[in-house]
Order: structure tokens, then sequence, then C-alpha cells
């Protein structure tokens, strides 16, 4: 990691034990017991600081750009703790998330329900991780006039993630391979709904909200915003898939279990799309088995399609794309108020284009 991007890390996780102090203190306020209060504070602290921070450190980048100068310390304050918000809501999700997958660990450390005396609690626990969010936004936001945006904004992703969840639920069950219920299209779905509004569009249009960027009737920033973010967040996750299979584990940081955990991935979508009969009765056989030989198998078949070449092709189509729509956003001359800028997308692309994990 370079020496800026640790210490722009650092600065915004100083401010996490700031608002984790203050949801102690309510429960305090409220006369909570001390042995729920130390409990909530070890789901907090196990569950919350603990990723890449990708998206809330997102939030804070945007309001700079959108500025177009150095933050003032509240206003840095208050881009973090919105950018801790979707990491309050995103460890709401994982924990969560880790018992209907009934996964075992998650950022190098057991999952939450399986730490002892953790278990089906976590349950309530995951729910006090979404309570936190709001709480926090009551606090130090209500007075602002976009303060019903932020509880809007909040409000829909989180819906529409649950909605992305059930999609992929109830289409690729672990314990339950049926091949003929993926589709490329299915993928997609999946994909915009489950990551791409609560990773992407969430971070830039709080941002925006808190810069007062207004929405207009023709041309909604807003709606501009999303139109570039949810096929960059779409990007991601393909890529995404594509590394599970094809980057090294030393350069993953982990082992890509795709294959054999029956995920609806970009992968095996475009495998069935291209397969010939023959191709097809082998990832029939062989996709979603807890078994090193069948996957051995559905990994060879991928090479013999050509997905690495596929992959190349859909990275370059999607990267123009992409760079038209930013494209589309209008320049602003200077001395206009805050104004939506192509730079906030641009950061977002470099980031993600041709990354190796």
């Amino acid at each position: 990691m370079s020496d800026a991007k640790a210490l722009k890390r650092q600065k915004f996780e100083a401010v996490y034990p700031i608002l984790r102090d203050e949801l102690l203190a309510y429960l305090k306020q409220e006369g909570m017991p001390e042995d729920a209060i130390s409990w909530y504070k070890r789901n907090l602290d196990y569950n919350v600081p603990g990723g890449k921070l990708n998206r809330g450190i997102s939030v804070v980048d945007s309001v700079e750009i959108l500025k177009g100068r150095k933050l003032s310390d509240d206003e840095y304050f208050k881009s973090a703790l919105l950018g801790w918000c979707i990491e309050l809501l995103q460890a709401f999700f994982l924990v969560s998330d880790d018992m209907m997958d009934q996964s075992v660990t998650r950022r190098g450390q057991p999952c939450w329900y399986r730490v002892e005396g953790v278990s089906y609690i976590a349950i309530n626990d995951s729910f006090m991780l979404e309570g936190a969010i709001y709480y926090l936004l009551k606090k130090h936001f209500r007075s602002e006039p976009y303060y019903v945006h932020l509880l809007e904004l909040f409000h829909d992703t989180t819906f529409q993630t649950e909605l992305g969840q059930l999609i992929d639920l109830i289409t690729a069950p672990e314990d339950h391979v049926d091949l003929s219920k993926f589709s490329l299209a299915k993928h997609q779905k999946i994909v915009i709904y489950k990551t791409a509004y609560y990773s992407f569009y969430l971070p830039v249009a709080l941002a925006m909200y808190m810069c007062g960027i207004p929405h207009t009737p023709s041309n909604d920033p807003y709606e501009l915003a999303q139109s570039i973010l949810i096929p960059l967040g779409e990007y991601f996750q393909v890529q995404d898939d594509f590394l599970d299979f094809a980057a090294p584990p030393e350069v993953l940081g982990k082992i890509g279990t795709d294959i054999i955990d029956n995920k609806c991935s970009w992968c095996i979508n475009t495998a069935l799309a291209l397969a010939t009969p023959e191709q097809r009765k082998v990832l029939d056989e062989n996709y979603g088995r807890k078994d090193a030989e069948a996957e051995k198998r559905v990994k060879a078949l991928y090479e013999e399609i050509g997905i690495r070449q596929k992959y190349a092709e859909y990275e370059e189509a999607a990267y123009k794309r992409i760079m038209g729509l930013i494209q589309t956003i209008p320049e602003q001359p200077s001395g206009e108020g805050v104004t939506l800028k192509r730079e906030v997308f641009k950061v977002f692309l470099d980031k993600i284009y041709k990354r190796q994990k």
C-alpha cells in the first residue's frame, strides 16, 4: 500500500472509535446492562472496521473531488461518518450472508456466528449493525436539508441489495445444482441489485447530497450518476468472477471457490452460452460439486471455451462503454456551485481497470 493510501486509510479509521463510542453511549443512556453494552462493542469491533474500506473511503474521496478543495475538519468528519454508515451496512449484509451461506471464515477470521457463544444471536446482531446507521444519521444530519434524501437512499439501497440476494439464493443454492436456472441476464440482475447499488452508486450519491447537488427535472445528475455507476459496478463484479477462476491464490489472497460453491458467476454463464451439447453435459455433471476433480474438469472446459479471451473482450468493451458514459457529463464552467464532475467516475474506473486481485 502506498504511503498516501495508508495515511488516507488511517485518517478514515480514526473516525470509527468516535462513532462506536457514540453508539455505546446511547446504550448507556438507555440504561442497558453492562454485558449488553460490551456485547455490542464486540459486535461492532469484530464486524465493522476490518475490511478494505473502499466503499466508505469513496464517500470522502467523492466529496473532495466534487468540492474541488481540501475538506474542513467538520466536512471530513461528516463525509467519513457517511462512509462508516456504508461500512455498517456492509457489516449487516456480511454477518447475515455468512449465516445464509454457512460460510466458515470472513476477512481471515471465523464468521461472527461461528465465534464461541454467538451462534443465532448473530441474527439480532446484524439488525443492530443496521440500526446504528439510522441512529448516526439522525444524530448528525437531522437538521440538514438533505436528511430525508440520506434516509431514502439507505432504505432504497438496502432493499435493492436484499432483492439481489434473494435472486442469488434461489437461483444458485449451494446444495442443489440446476444450471437451467442460470443465464447471463439473470447474472446481470443479481450483480446490479446485490452489488452495484450499494458498492458504487450509494457512496457517490451520498457525497452528492452532502455537497448540495440538487435534483433537476431534466438531466437529473443523480440519474446520470446511476447510469454510469451501475454498469461500473457490473464490470467490477464480472471482473471479480473472472479473477476467482483465473487469478492465482497468492495474488488473489484467497482460493477461488465459485465453481465448487455453485455460484451463478459470469464464467459459468458465459460457458453455458457458448457450450456445445457435449460440453454442456460436462458442466451439468461437474459444476457445483464438492470435488477437486470435478472442479478441474470445469476449469479445463473454461480454457477450452476460451474464457480468458472472452473476458479480455468483455473488459475492453466495458471500459470503452463506461468512458463513453463519463464523457456525457457536461464540463461545467467554474463558479457555478458544486456540479457533477467526470473525475469522480474516472477515479472509480482507474481503480478497477486491469486489476489483478
